[in-house]
């Protein structure tokens, strides 16, 4: 793969640009990748040289963008990863995605002190590749990273609302018994799964080893932002100095693109369905398939299935269910009448635009908090993965149903659905850039 690196480029106005070059560090499935994807274009357009830093099992997708990119890994490390089914376990997914990681932290590392090298620099970074772009940094000082924190989960702090995976912090818990259960979490869980790994890759470098891996994710950066908006995540008085608010990265389809056409025709065909999908790298989510198609049998509504991974459906599958491997959110879910996910946060924010109620079933990461918020903002519903069987699926189906046309409570937020969001965003994004080049221990 030849690098796709651009040095210099001429800025909006014609001259060439002072602005640093911003290597976007990449990590995780489509949906990960896709808000780093948006604000690459988005700071292009404003005249900064942008290099994505992306697996290369995204390779395909970051090239039909046109945007520069650089690839890390090996398809294998990324498809044994998907492969795993404890992936998708709360307390075993962390781990699976660090030691699929491991192989590449180096690589990583030098791709950044090499481009680095070349002048002034900022990572933006996702949270887990900050103590990668550590280890580069002690050893290219002038290279600035900022932390886009793409959920408020990753987001560490004491305040309501506390979840820790499937665990919901009562709000009578008082602080110290909060912050003793991040210790327990250090200790116990993260530390003796990620540090080892971290500190071995270090120490062949001639860097010291980090304390606590979460610890050092949360101070390695000079700033940080936010891709979602206040009113879904407010900021927590233990949330960093150098936070910076933002807002959900979306974008909408071109002007002239549709649905495929045979899509249009199923949703022409009669009410709308209630569609359903586990997230775009999901390929165990064979009981969520096999439970949706049972409820809606017994509800007697029209079902929608999106997944790349087809054979994880039921089989056959009847003519008022469809499978659709992929379709544009933006398009699809205002036709559509509810959607039932993981509760990844890209999705979620989908479906916040577009106004569907919203059934979340996390099975990991930060989809447990995602589903929490979107229950508090009365736009949804949330039950585990692990309890949502047939039966309680399709009771929650019929009572959000019937919630969205009887007593409709949620409200589209102004900023969510203005074109100009992505410009403030962009905003924030810059305003993160400079508090970075002030943070303290930077001349």
């Amino acid at each position: 793969m030849a690098d796709h690196t651009v040095l210099a480029k001429p800025g909006l106005d014609g001259e060439m640009t002072t602005k640093p070059l911003v290597l976007l560090l990449t990590f995780g499935t489509g949906g990960d990748l896709q808000p780093f994807v948006v604000l690459a274009a988005a700071l292009a357009a404003r005249g900064y040289r942008t290099l994505l830093v992306v697996q290369r099992s995204h390779e395909q997708v970051v090239r039909a963008t046109g945007l520069p990119y650089v690839v890390f890994g090996t398809h294998e490390q990324s498809e044994a990863v998907l492969d795993d089914p404890d992936l998708w376990d709360e307390r075993k997914g962390l781990g699976v995605v660090w030691r699929g990681l491991l192989p590449s932290l180096d690589e990583i590392r030098g791709l950044l002190i090499s481009h680095a090298q070349a002048g002034d620099c900022v990572v933006l970074s996702h949270p887990f590749l900050v103590p990668v772009a550590a280890m580069a940094k002690e050893q290219q000082a002038h290279l600035r990273i900022v932390c886009a924190y793409l959920a408020p989960s990753t987001l560490r702090t004491v305040h309501d609302p506390l979840t820790v995976g499937s665990l919901n912090v009562p709000t009578w818990v008082p602080t110290s018994l909060r912050r003793a259960l991040w210790w327990a979490i250090d200790t116990f869980w993260i530390d003796p799964d990620l540090l080892p790994g971290l500190n071995t890759v270090r120490a062949a470098q001639g860097l010291k080893p980090v304390a606590s891996f979460l610890a050092h994710m949360e101070t390695a950066s000079d700033a940080s932002v936010a891709l979602f908006p206040a009113w879904f995540a407010s900021r927590q008085p233990d949330w960093p100095d150098t936070f910076v608010g933002g807002h959900f990265p979306l974008r909408s389809s071109p002007p002239l693109q549709r649905l495929p056409a045979e899509l249009e025709d199923f949703l022409a065909a009669g009410d709308a369905p209630i569609a359903f999908t586990a997230g775009t790298g999901h390929r165990h989510a064979n009981g969520f398939f096999a439970n949706a198609l049972t409820a809606l049998r017994a509800l007697g509504r029209r079902g929608l299935f999106l997944t790349t991974f087809g054979d994880q459906l039921p089989s056959p599958l009847p003519s008022d269910v469809r499978w659709q491997p992929h379709a544009p959110f933006d398009l699809l879910l205002p036709r559509v009448a509810l959607l039932v996910h993981h509760g990844g946060i890209g999705t979620t924010a989908e479906a916040l635009r577009a106004g569907v109620p919203q059934l979340i079933l996390p099975f990991a990461f930060d989809q447990f908090d995602n589903g929490r918020r979107v229950q508090n903002l009365n736009a949804g519903g949330v039950v585990p993965a692990s309890r949502a069987n047939a039966l309680r699926l399709r009771q929650e189906m019929e009572s959000l149903l019937v919630h969205s046309m009887n007593l409709p409570t949620w409200r589209l937020p102004s900023d969510l659905s203005s074109e100009a969001t992505l410009e403030q965003l962009v905003d924030s994004v810059e305003l993160a850039f400079k508090v970075s080049a002030e943070s303290p221990g930077r001349s």
